[in-house]
């Protein structure tokens, strides 16, 4: 069964920001999931108006889940291409690097879901080792490469060939919860995983027995990130709402630390920009989605609440510098353009 979709804007949208920022609030394009309540939102990388956005029913407590492709049009707005159900919450979604069409779901069973927008509204296959929820898959960035990771609070991490039901390798030094792993984008074979126990552990695929570098982060990371521009920076969100960016090369002290007016409770999620080096967005339980220049101040150069719950996912849209897309338990997933980054373009 399927839920429909429908166009809105938001009128009701609040936003602060810095100073010499002028008040002029771009259009807002929402996407309602009645009864879903938003983890996960990530663009397509093939197409600039395309995004999918991984959702549970009541708060990812109990029930099913739902991971629904939307397209949007500054026109028309934000319409509905296909969704899928799944018998579990889904926590988190990444498209395929190498087909336009394939995209992956993490379940709150323990499960990946691997899913064609070609095909029936069954997952193509199942990948299922997981003893508890996964919260994070990310599909390798270099096309060259198809190999995917799952994070799970089972506190593993999971290397994953996607034609293939068997994980490749297992990486276990975690002792909490594994919240997500990411890719490195500039560093083939390389992934940064974050995890309860208030460590960033780096890894080489070619040694799953021991990280490269642990990062000790200090409270609990739910989120991590690498700036696309330079291979040795990692950015972290913490529970205590707090973003700290490390150089990996003197991984004793962060380089950086994002809390000045920040979030009042936990980071769920941290995005470093693909067109602009030093910029960050993050989204939080406080609310509030906000957008960080960790090369000129602090602070954030915005803050963003249009969101009445908490928000899950955010990120950046590949094509079009400045669009982004967040996230929330509000059910709804908003496309927005952020004032501070106009200029930026």
């Amino acid at each position: 069964m399927c839920f429909r979709g429908f166009n809105s804007t938001l009128a009701d949208t609040f936003i602060s920001f810095a100073p010499g920022i002028t008040a002029m609030e771009p259009r807002n394009i929402a996407f309602r999931s009645p009864g879903h309540h938003g983890y996960s939102v990530e663009y397509s990388p093939y197409s600039p108006s395309r995004l999918a956005v991984a959702t549970a029913q009541n708060y990812g407590i109990a029930g099913g889940g739902s991971l629904y492709i939307i397209d949007v049009d500054n026109a028309m707005g934000a319409s509905l291409v296909k969704s899928f159900q799944c018998s579990n919450g889904l926590f988190d979604v990444t498209w395929s690097e190498n087909n336009e069409n394939v995209l992956l779901s993490a379940s709150g069973d323990g499960s990946i879901q691997l899913w064609d927008l070609m095909k029936e509204a069954i997952p193509v296959i199942v990948f299922k080792e997981h003893t508890k929820e996964v919260y994070g898959v990310d599909w390798s960035q270099t096309r060259d490469q198809h190999l995917i990771l799952s994070a799970s609070w089972d506190k593993t991490v999971k290397l994953w060939d996607p034609q293939r039901t068997a994980s490749l390798a297992t990486f276990a030094a975690h002792n909490s919860i594994v919240y997500c792993a990411i890719w490195s984008p500039l560093v083939p074979g390389c992934f940064a995983s974050a995890a309860g126990d208030g460590v960033v552990r780096l890894w080489d695929v070619r040694r799953p027995q021991s990280p490269r570098i642990a990062v000790n982060v200090g409270s609990e990371v739910v989120s991590c990130d690498w700036c696309k521009y330079d291979k040795n920076i990692l950015v972290a969100g913490g529970v205590d709402g707090k973003i700290s960016g490390w150089d990996l090369r003197k991984p004793n002290a962060p380089a950086f630390l994002l809390s000045e007016n920040g979030h009042t409770h936990a980071v769920r999620r941290v995005k470093c920009s693909p067109h602009h080096q030093s910029v960050i967005a993050s989204c939080s339980y406080d609310f509030t989605t906000r957008v960080w220049d960790f090369a000129s101040q602090p602070a954030p150069i915005e803050t963003i609440q249009h969101h009445t719950e908490f928000v899950c996912g955010v990120d950046f849209n590949l094509h079009i510098p400045g669009q982004l897309a967040d996230c929330s338990w509000d059910e709804k997933t908003i496309i927005f353009h952020p004032a501070c980054l106009r200029d930026k373009r």
